[in-house]
C-alpha cells in the first residue's frame, strides 16, 4: 500500500517526540519481559514482500486512534467504580457484545483455519486502535452500531488517495472511500474479505459480528500462523501500514492478554487522540455524506491579529482585491492521474494450461498485466482475482479473492490455486481495483482424483472352500507417479473372465447391508494412506479358479485370482495283510 497510496501525511517533529517520550515511559513502567518482544519488534519491523504486494491494506492507511494502554492491571478491583467521563473499570472492560463478537470470531477461525492460531485479543487490540471497541461499545442488540462508523475520506489531502470504488454504498461518498465500520475497512477491501457473522444472511462492515470475523479472516490470509511473531508482525502491518500502528497494535495485545472483563454495551471509554492529530475519537459516528466531527469546517479566511504596540496591531482590515475586473481567474491546478487512472486494459502475461487433480494444488499461477492504452506496462496498480461460480477452489489460505499489487514490469501474479473437491471448469476473474475496465477470465480445470498403478499389500493365497469364507480380505494400494493416491474411487467387481469384464453369475461373492449377494461393488474410495480394503468374501458351491477386478479413475486395473476347491483328505493307511 505503501507503493500504491503513498505514506499518511508524517507526524510533526514535536508530537513525534511526545509519542517516543510516552511509549519509553510506558515500557519502563510495566513489568519486565511483557512488552520487550513486542517492543523490540515494532522498531525493527518493515512491511514485509507479502503484505505489501498482496492485499495491501485493510484501512488504506486510515487514521487510528494512539491512545496507550492504561499502566494498572486490565482486571478492575472489587472496589473500582466508573468514574468521571467513564474512567475506572470501564477503562480496561470491553463492551459485552463486542466482546462476543471477537470472541466468536476466534471460535470461527479455529474451526475454519486451526493453523492460524488467531487469538481474539488480537481483534480485540485492532478494534481498540481502530474505533475505541465500536465507540465504547454503542450498538443494538444485534451487534449493529447504532450510528455508522466513518473515517475520513481518502482524498490525498493528508491521507491515502483512494477514489471511490462502491459507489457509495457503505461509505456515501461516491467520490472518495472512507474507512468503514467498527474494524475500519475500507469498500473495496470489504467487498471481498467481508464476512456475515451473525448469520443474518448480510455482510455489514458496520456491525461488529460481521466485521470481526471479516478481520479474522483477512488476519488468516496467506497461510500465517499468527503464533509466530514474524506472522503475526506481518499480519498486523497489512491491517494498517506504519511501524507506529504495529507498536500500538501489539502494545494492547499484550495487555488484553494479560486479563480483561465486560463492561455493559455502551460504558466503554472513548479515546482521546488520533494518528492525524484530530483531538477526540475518530473515526466517529456520521451520517454518510456528512463531515466528521473534528474535521475543519469550510469557510471564508479569518483576518489575523496583528501584534499589540506595533503598527497594524489589532484587527486588519482586509485590502480590496487588486485584480482588475474582468481579468480571467487562474485555472483550479490539474490533478496527477494515479497509475490506475492509465489503465486501459489486462491482458494475460503468459498463462499456462491450469489443470490440478482435486485437492491438488495447481503447478501454474495465473499471471496478469495491467497496460494503458498504448499497450504501456501500469505498475502499482491492484488487481484483484476472483474465482466465481459454484465450485470449491480457492485460493492458499482458503480465500475466494486475493488481491495483488503490480510489478514493475505491470504484471501481478496470483496466489496458487488449492484445487476442491467438485471437478470441472473454474473462472478465475482478474479486474482492476478502483477502475472500470474489462474483467479478464482465466480457466481452469478441476479433475477428478486418479491413481495410475495398484497392487496388493500381501501375497497370501485367496483360497476358500464351496460355501465358505476367505480367511483373508484384499486390501490393495493405489499411487499416481509413485506418490499415494488418496480419495480415488474404485470399482470391484468379479468377472466372468480375463476377456469378459462382465460380473459372473456364479462363484465368489460379496455380500451388501441385507446379505444378498453381490458382485461388483461401486462408490469405493482409497484412504489418506491411498489404502483400499475390499470387504469380506464369500464362496457359493461352485469350484474352481475366480478373478476379481479392481479398477480406479485414471486406468489403474489390478486382477486378483481366487480359489475354490474342496478341502484336501487324507488317504487312509493300508491294512495289515493276514499272516500267511
Amino acid at each position: 500500500m505503501a507503493a500504491q497510496f503513498g505514506r499518511r501525511l508524517r507526524k510533526g517533529a514535536a508530537t513525534t517526540a511526545v509519542a517516543a517520550v510516552a511509549v519509553a515511559a510506558l515500557s519502563a513502567s510495566q513489568a519486565p519481559g511483557v512488552n520487550d518482544h513486542g517492543r523490540q519488534t515494532a522498531a525493527d519491523a518493515t512491511p514485509s514482500p507479502e503484505a505489501s504486494a498482496s492485499d495491501g491494506s485493510a484501512t488504506g492507511n486510515s487514521p487510528y486512534y494512539t491512545d496507550l494502554p492504561p499502566l494498572k492491571s486490565p482486571n478492575p478491583s472489587p472496589s473500582t467504580g466508573p468514574g468521571p467521563g467513564g474512567t475506572g473499570a470501564t477503562e480496561a472492560g470491553i463492551p459485552a457484545t463486542v466482546l462476543d463478537a471477537y470472541k466468536k470470531a476466534e471460535s470461527a477461525l479455529r474451526e475454519k483455519k486451526p493453523g492460524c492460531n488467531l487469538p481474539w485479543q488480537l481483534l480485540a487490540a485492532i478494534g481498540r486502535v481502530e474505533s475505541g471497541q465500536a465507540r465504547g461499545g454503542r450498538v443494538d442488540a444485534e451487534g449493529t452500531t447504532l450510528k455508522p462508523i466513518l473515517g475520513p475520506q481518502l482524498d490525498g489531502n493528508g491521507f491515502a488517495l483512494i477514489k471511490d470504488t462502491d459507489d457509495g454504498a457503505y461509505d456515501g461518498n461516491s467520490t472518495y472511500d472512507s474507512a468503514v465500520g467498527p474494524m475500519q475497512f475500507i469498500p473495496s477491501t470489504w467487498a471481498w474479505a467481508g464476512r456475515d457473522g451473525n448469520a443474518d444472511g448480510k455482510k455489514d462492515p458496520n456491525n461488529i459480528y460481521d466485521a470481526a470475523l471479516a478481520a479474522g479472516h483477512y488476519l488468516c490470509r496467506n497461510n500465517w500462523d499468527l503464533s509466530d511473531q514474524d506472522d503475526l508482525d506481518r499480519a498486523i502491518l497489512s491491517y494498517n501500514q506504519s511501524r507506529e500502528y504495529l507498536n500500538l497494535v501489539m502494545r494492547w495485545l499484550e495487555y488484553y492478554r494479560k486479563g480483561t472483563h465486560e463492561v455493559p454495551d455502551g460504558t466503554g471509554t472513548l479515546p482521546g487522540n488520533r494518528s492525524d492529530h484530530g483531538a477526540g475519537a475518530s473515526p466517529s459516528p456520521t451520517t454518510p455524506g456528512t463531515t466528521a466531527p473534528g474535521s475543519p469546517t469550510p469557510g471564508p479566511d479569518r483576518p489575523k491579529p496583528g501584534k499589540p504596540g506595533k503598527p497594524g496591531g489589532g484587527t486588519t482590515t482586509p485590502k480590496p482585491p487588486t485584480t482588475p475586473p474582468g481579468t480571467p481567474s487562474t485555472p483550479p491546478p490539474t490533478t496527477t492521474p494515479t497509475p490506475t487512472d492509465t489503465v486501459d486494459h489486462l491482458e494475460d502475461a503468459g498463462t499456462a494450461k491450469l489443470t490440478a487433480m482435486a485437492g491438488d494444488t495447481f503447478g501454474k499461477r495465473i499471471s496478469t498485466r495491467a497496460e494503458t492504452e498504448a499497450g504501456k506496462a501500469v505498475a502499482k496498480v491492484r488487481v484483484r482475482f476472483t474465482i466465481v461460480g459454484d465450485t470449491d477452489t480457492t485460493f492458499t489460505g482458503g480465500e475466494s479473492v486475493a488481491t495483488v499489487v503490480t510489478n514493475s514490469s505491470g504484471v501481478a501474479v496470483a496466489p496458487a490455486l488449492q484445487a476442491g473437491e467438485k471437478t470441472g471448469a473454474v473462472t478465475v476473474r482478474a479486474t482492476v481495483v478502483g477502475r472500470t475496465v474489462p474483467g479478464l477470465d482465466y480457466k481452469a480445470t478441476v479433475t477428478e482424483r486418479a491413481a495410475d498403478a495398484l497392487a496388493r499389500t500381501g501375497d497370501t493365497a485367496l483360497t476358500c472352500v464351496p460355501g465358505g469364507e476367505f480367511a483373508s480380505q484384499v486390501e490393495v494400494k493405489a499411487t499416481y507417479q509413485g506418490a499415494v493416491a488418496d480419495g480415488v474411487a474404485a470399482t470391484a467387481t468379479l468377472i466372468t473372465s480375463a476377456d469378459n469384464p462382465a460380473a459372473n453369475d456364479k462363484g465368489p461373492y460379496f455380500k451388501d447391508a441385507d446379505g444378498k449377494t453381490v458382485r461388483t461393488l461401486t462408490g469405493l474410495k482409497t484412504d489418506a494412506k491411498g489404502l483400499l480394503k475390499l470387504p469380506k468374501l464369500y464362496a457359493d458351491d461352485t469350484t474352481g479358479t475366480f478373478l476379481l477386478r479392481i479398477t480406479t479413475a485414471g486406468g489403474a486395473t489390478l486382477t486378483v485370482e481366487l480359489t475354490v476347491a474342496a478341502a484336501e483328505t487324507s488317504s487312509p493307511s493300508p491294512s495289515a495283510s493276514p499272516s500267511a
